[in-house]
């Protein structure tokens, strides 16, 4: 494992996993826990180990969350300027770069998509993301952590919904007994995006809101052969 700073702050660091032998693309994993510095990029060390065990390069994201300098603009800023900082490492192919996050990660995920400036994503993976973020103020999830993470903000800027339609695949698992994050937020984002003429495709899998994170699981089988559909 390689860690990478690309910033001064002790959160602002992705940790490299490099495959054995050819790389098949760039996986950055974005771990979720709605934006709070409670959580962190531990969560995400699983599916980086077993993503460089199928033969992918994995990018283990870390950003300011909110208690530790995160929220509108600054975990923005860090979730693109992390992904920008791939551009300067030695080595790497991003000709596939896939974004793969989970709950707030899956949000931070696709929001970032055509906003880099160094490299391009070419495709988005949201594992239950919380997508449709006004409906998620809406409705309080993580305890009003929305409001939290954005304070006086808009709603608009940092809303997926809000740059539909992408040029680049976005596919979204999510559990169908997931009490965290809704159903509802990963297939209105796949209607109107479909609607809008984009690619998005939603998965339904076993499972509640972990299961995702969990290799052990049909959940993260399920995510790895949508992964192996994104190769080029």
């Amino acid at each position: 494992m390689e860690t990478i700073r690309y910033g001064k702050d002790e959160s602002q660091l992705l940790e490299l996993t490099r495959p054995e032998g050819r790389s098949r693309g760039v996986v950055v994993v974005i771990h979720g826990g709605f934006w709070s510095s409670q959580y962190d990029l531990s969560l995400g060390r699983p599916l980086a180990a077993s993503l460089a065990k199928e033969g992918w390069t994995a990018a283990n994201l870390e950003y300011r969350r909110v208690g530790n300098g995160g929220g509108w603009p600054t975990t923005f800023d860090d979730v693109r300027n992390g992904i920008d900082a791939l551009a300067d490492v030695e080595g790497l192919d991003l000709s596939t770069l896939i974004t793969l996050g989970h709950s707030a990660g899956g949000h931070l995920g696709v929001w970032v998509v055509g906003k880099t400036k160094k490299v391009k994503i070419t495709a988005a993976v949201s594992q239950a993301g919380v997508l449709d973020l006004q409906t998620a103020a809406q409705d309080a999830l993580g305890g009003g952590a929305v409001l939290s993470l954005l304070g006086d903000a808009p709603i608009k800027p940092a809303d997926p919904m809000t740059f539909v339609p992408l040029d680049v695949p976005v596919h979204c698992v999510h559990g169908t007994d997931d009490q965290v994050v809704p159903l509802a937020q990963s297939t209105a984002y796949v209607d109107k995006a479909t609607s809008a003429g984009a690619t998005a495709v939603l998965h339904e899998v076993p499972g509640d809101h972990f299961v995702l994170i969990d290799p052990s699981t049909p959940a993260w089988s399920e995510t790895l052969k949508v992964l192996d559909g994104l190769e080029r």
